[in-house]
């Protein structure tokens, strides 16, 4: 492959990731506690480029696009009224735990509901935690109340405190689904939030902003598109001009 064509298909594979990207952070701007991922974009360099004995030579595009990696913005979201009694917000640093198939999991998402034997669940039905590790169990009678620093009530009567924790470098969680985060660190316990009850933490994507970077994305594919176009046409004709200098 010749040196235009590689820059390009590299060109098209990263521009092919960040509409991935885009794509899924529009398909949850509407999701609870939902964080967006961003990209950050570096040079793949080639190992003849770093070689002094081929210095001058240049077979094929030493310096080709890439995605270095993907990073998640955990900037907080606004917050909703819900009037839900279960629904809950941290306002502040810090996540929810909660039990998920395989161990712990992380989450913004504080949209839960009472399972059929009165544990406080997750839209998944994963356990909400306190405090310890236990689980949270309704009593059953009384209204449901939770205090600003995370403590659950039921008529009166103590159920536990939320486990809300955070980490040294968040950047390191690792995203499971829509909402949640695990981690392979152990976390801390949080501190400087608040609770609040009967509202959901939005998705803190903007739509606006994510459809207009999603364009911009498609029309530099297509450019990129139109290059590759470009750069066949020339190699064909660049293959019928030989073949006529040298029938």
């Amino acid at each position: 492959m010749d040196p235009l064509m590689m820059a390009v298909a590299a060109g098209m594979r990263s521009r092919m990731e960040a509409l991935e990207m885009l794509a899924n952070n529009l398909a949850n701007a509407a999701t609870a506690g939902f964080k967006l991922d961003r990209e950050s974009y570096s040079l793949y360099v080639a190992p003849e480029a770093l070689d002094p004995a081929l210095a001058g030579e240049a077979p094929m595009p030493s310096l080709l696009p890439v995605i270095e990696r993907h990073w998640t913005d955990f900037r907080q979201a606004p917050l909703v009224a819900t009037g839900n009694p279960t629904d809950l917000a941290i306002s502040g640093p810090g996540f929810f735990v909660v039990e998920g198939p395989n161990g712990p999991l992380y989450t913004r998402n504080g949209a839960f509901r009472w399972s059929a034997d009165g544990v406080l669940v997750t839209s998944e039905g994963y356990a909400v935690r306190a405090a310890g590790g236990a689980r949270i169990r309704a009593t059953g009678q009384g209204a449901f109340e939770v205090s600003p620093e995370g403590v659950l009530r039921q008529g009166g009567q103590v159920l536990g405190r939320l486990e809300i924790v955070r980490f040294a470098a968040p950047e390191r969680l690792e995203k499971v689904g829509h909402s949640y985060f695990r981690s392979a660190e152990a976390p801390a316990p949080a501190s400087g939030f608040v609770i609040e009850q009967g509202k959901l933490e939005n998705s803190n994507v903007s739509a606006p902003e994510s459809a207009v970077r999603l364009i911009a994305v498609l029309r530099q594919f297509e450019m990129l598109q139109r290059a590759a176009m470009l750069g066949s046409e020339m190699n064909r004709r660049a293959v019928e001009e030989l073949a006529r200098v040298n029938p």
